[in-house]
């Protein structure tokens, strides 16, 4: 296998640094705006060069973003090369225009790292959905959400001073939205259920809330009950209707999701045979991720391609109905009243979210 790797930062270095390693693939060229030396491989700023390679028949892209990492996807994609991913948001926005342009051309797509890093999460589903239907995805998808609630939980910690340490870390980038308001939990939850389900949810029908307006106070509150807060996702199918969304939830504090700590992941399915199962470990990193990239490498060399039938376009109903805990202004049915916050009676993920639009600066969590 020829390979040419679209960029050379965290992750596409581990995954040139693994390859070196191996007898049964070269990467020949990278694509890296730096000046970089490589001894077996032409660094080259002009994708081009790639594209128009008749000798590499594979692309890594291990770029991040969405442009001009789609554009490239689809050229190599077009050009016949296969191409395995490790960005779970370009997957995820160009899922209808990928799936059907992979089919057409005959070549093979994996995104393995891009849901759970080194976890190998879409290749357990790929694998659990050809002997039973799944009936729900989700869980803990993020670390550095994790991280910051599990420090406020543990340490007492402010959300601001638990952010500030996770970006010193490098958990958090300079500019934490992406995770804090759940987004790249949100390109996973649908991404996870488009494949155990074999459809593709209609995006904007698929609600987020994130950790940004937590408060010391509110987990104080969670901590009084028994409770802890963390960023769950949930995709879920039942009697063929859909519901997929991302947002706070409090566990009680002997579940196996309260004691995930650090930047740690815990993933889970459930199907009709196997019941639940889930899978633990580090949700991103240079060599976790990496691993799991030159996985799909090994899988596209034995003839695999992606992981389920690309699915037709659906609709999260999302009427699932559920008690929240609500500080900042609810006015629905009270069941119960906490310092300053309440316990609502039982109301659609789809009424919640949509109240939650409205009051930008209140924070809900689900009570599960």
């Amino acid at each position: 296998m020829k390979i040419g790797l679209m960029g050379f930062g965290v992750v596409g270095r581990g995954v040139y640094e693994i390859v070196s390693k191996r007898e049964d693939m070269q990467v020949t060229k990278v694509l890296c705006l730096e000046d970089i030396s490589l001894p077996d491989a032409q660094a080259v700023k002009d994708f081009s060069k790639i594209v128009n390679d008749p000798e590499i028949d594979t692309v890594v892209e291990a770029m991040g973003g969405l442009h001009p990492a789609y554009d490239f996807v689809r050229a190599a994609l077009e050009a016949g090369k296969n191409v395995v991913s490790s960005n779970k948001a370009l997957v995820c926005t160009f899922y209808d225009e990928l799936l059907p342009l992979v089919e057409k051309m005959g070549v093979k797509f994996r995104c393995t790292a891009a849901v759970g890093g080194g976890i190998g999460w879409l290749s357990e589903l790929e694998r659990s959905r050809r002997v039973q239907n799944i009936v729900q995805v989700g869980g803990i998808m993020n670390g550095t959400c994790n991280y910051i609630l599990d420090n406020m939980t543990r340490f007492g910690l402010g959300y601001d001073e638990a952010l500030r340490q996770a970006q010193a870390l490098g958990y958090a980038e300079f500019n934490p939205s992406t995770d804090v308001d759940g987004i790249d939990t949100w390109h996973k939850v649908i991404l996870s259920s488009n494949i155990a389900f074999g459809v593709s949810l209609d995006k904007d029908s698929v609600p987020v809330a994130g950790i940004r307006n937590i408060s010391a106070a509110d987990v104080e509150n969670f901590k009084n009950h028994g409770l802890v807060c963390k960023l769950m996702a949930t995709g879920r199918r039942e009697n063929g209707v859909c519901s997929a969304y991302v947002q706070p939830t409090l566990v009680k504090a002997g579940a196996l999701e309260a004691a995930v700590p650090m930047n740690f992941n815990l993933i889970t399915f459930r199907g009709e045979t196997s019941d639940q199962m889930s899978f633990y470990g580090q949700g991103a990193g240079r060599y976790p991720t990496a691993y799991n990239v030159v996985q799909d490498l090994v899988d596209v060399a034995s003839g695999k391609g992606f992981y389920a039938p690309y699915g037709a376009g659906v609709q999260a109903a999302n009427d699932e109905k559920m008690t929240y805990y609500v500080r900042g202004g609810w006015e629905g049915g009270v069941a119960e009243t906490w310092p300053g916050a309440v316990l609502t009676q039982a109301v659609s993920v789809r009424e919640m979210h949509a109240w939650l639009k409205e009051h930008p600066d209140a924070f809900a969590a689900a009570v599960v």
